[in-house]
């Protein structure tokens, strides 16, 4: 494992903005752009400013990096990268890998905004650490073998966030590899049963991987030292249950899973996106009202299958909810930002069909993940019609990715909760021709002249 850690290091510390082919650039912008826009809607979450408001009353908010949010504020860049990536998962919009279980771009580009601006990094340094810590977090997430209940937040992304703020503070590949192996110890067991509770401290786990991928740098200038073996006991042995080295490796430098990813358009958990996919066909085909639906049965692989909730107990515990997002669909016709809000979960008509929505796994549709992730569904209707839909993999990924004109709505949508229109275009318009960037204040200033809603 020692060995790994220093391949690691080494294309982590050797790769420069120029080594990269065009679609790793491009994508990385997209995943700027969308990881961005997920911010600045995040920071409305009530919980997340009321913390950000209490760190403001004990004097925390006043240094040298700065908030995804209008008006910007200062932090420190342990604490801008915390509440930007809380911010970033609360609202369940960010994407993530297609085949290993890691939202990557929302928990290193917190680091990555965070310590680039502290260096005065140019915009190509900052996209190739995003390039470089989303790697390397997908990378050894793939050799992890993951305990059932552990939530991915905080895991391997946190070793990529910490890899990125590294990469950005100048080390070489010796001192990367130190920043991993001091950084191996903090890293998180959030647990998924926090998601069908509706325990928003699931998101602090996110956001810890920006706060350390902003500390750790700290930490191995003032002289602090890991375990050679630190990362290889940290995920076979303490947070998971065993590591293959043999994946970490495959393709390095030649393959770049920036580019495997999947955007989201919905704002409630992957897992159920093939169901969603499916009920929207059956219900393209029949065109029913909504008081016209007797029922809705799903089949769909083990994971999906328990995000089966009828009554969730609040918003984000709506996002986790295949019940509450198939009554989006019928009754608002998307599964979008506003489908998973306080008043939709207590709203009588929600209610009403999420007790129509039946749920259960096809072992025959387990067996096929990750390569696929299936879902059959039937919908039924009150006059005794029906329409059946098998999708094996849900709209989204790079197999079968969404126009990049739907991410820029997305997006726009997003940003425009915070931003006006003339805001949210020079926003855009900025994010386009980030590696052009002198530094990250072409961002912020974006931000700050334009002002809040």
């Amino acid at each position: 494992m020692s060995a790994t850690v220093d391949l690691l290091a080494a294309h982590a510390a050797r790769t420069r903005w120029e080594d990269l082919p065009a679609a790793v650039r491009h994508q990385a912008r997209l995943v700027l752009m969308d990881t961005i826009g997920v911010m600045l809607a995040g920071s409305l979450q009530p919980e997340v400013v009321r913390l950000r408001d209490a760190l403001r009353v004990h004097g925390t908010l006043d240094c040298d990096a700065t908030l995804v949010c209008a008006p910007p504020l200062r932090a420190d860049a342990r604490t801008a990268a915390l509440l930007n990536g809380i911010a970033g998962r609360s609202v369940e919009l960010c994407e993530g890998h297609r085949f290993v279980s890691c939202q990557a771009g929302v928990q290193v580009l917190p680091a990555v905004l965070a310590v680039g601006e502290r260096m005065r990094s140019s915009g190509a340094e900052l996209l190739t650490a995003l390039v470089i810590g989303y790697d390397i977090g997908v990378r050894l997430g793939a050799g992890l073998v993951a305990r059932p209940r552990a939530h991915q937040n905080g895991q391997t992304a946190m070793l990529g966030a910490i890899a990125a703020g590294a990469r950005l503070r100048g080390f070489d590949a010796a001192g990367i590899a130190s920043a991993l192996r001091i950084g191996a110890p903090l890293v998180l067991v959030p647990s998924y049963s926090h998601t069908v509770a509706g325990a928003t401290a699931l998101n602090v786990a996110g956001g810890m991987s920006g706060f350390n991928g902003a500390l750790v740098g700290d930490l191995v200038a003032a002289g602090f030292t890991g375990r050679a073996d630190a990362v290889e006991e940290a995920l076979a042995q303490l947070v998971g249950d065993g590591f293959d080295p043999a994946p970490v490796a495959e393709e390095l430098g030649s393959r770049w899973e920036i580019t495997r990813n999947h955007f989201r358009l919905r704002a409630c958990c992957n897992p159920i996106y093939s169901a969603l996919d499916a009920l929207e066909a059956a219900l393209a085909a029949l065109a029913p009202a909504p008081g016209e639906v007797e029922r809705i049965d799903v089949e769909t692989y083990a994971f999906a299958s328990v995000m089966n909730d009828p009554a969730p107990s609040n918003y984000f515990a709506s996002k986790y909810s295949l019940p509450h997002a198939a009554a989006a669909l019928v009754l608002l016709g998307h599964a979008g930002y506003q489908a998973f809000t306080a008043d939709k979960v207590d709203d009588p008509a929600f209610a009403a069909l999420r007790r129509k929505v039946f749920i259960r796994e096809d072992p025959a549709f387990s067996a096929q993940v990750p390569r696929l992730k299936p879902a059959r569904v039937t919908l039924t209707l009150t006059d005794g019609r029906s329409s059946t839909h098998v999708i094996e993999s849900a709209r989204g990924d790079f197999q079968n990715p969404h126009p990049e004109s739907s991410l820029r709505g997305k997006f726009r949508e997003l940003a425009g909760l915070v931003l006006s229109s003339d805001g949210v275009a020079r926003l855009e318009a900025a994010i386009d021709r980030a590696h052009e960037w002198q530094d990250i204040d072409e961002l912020y200033s974006v931000i700050r002249t334009c002002g809040a809603r």
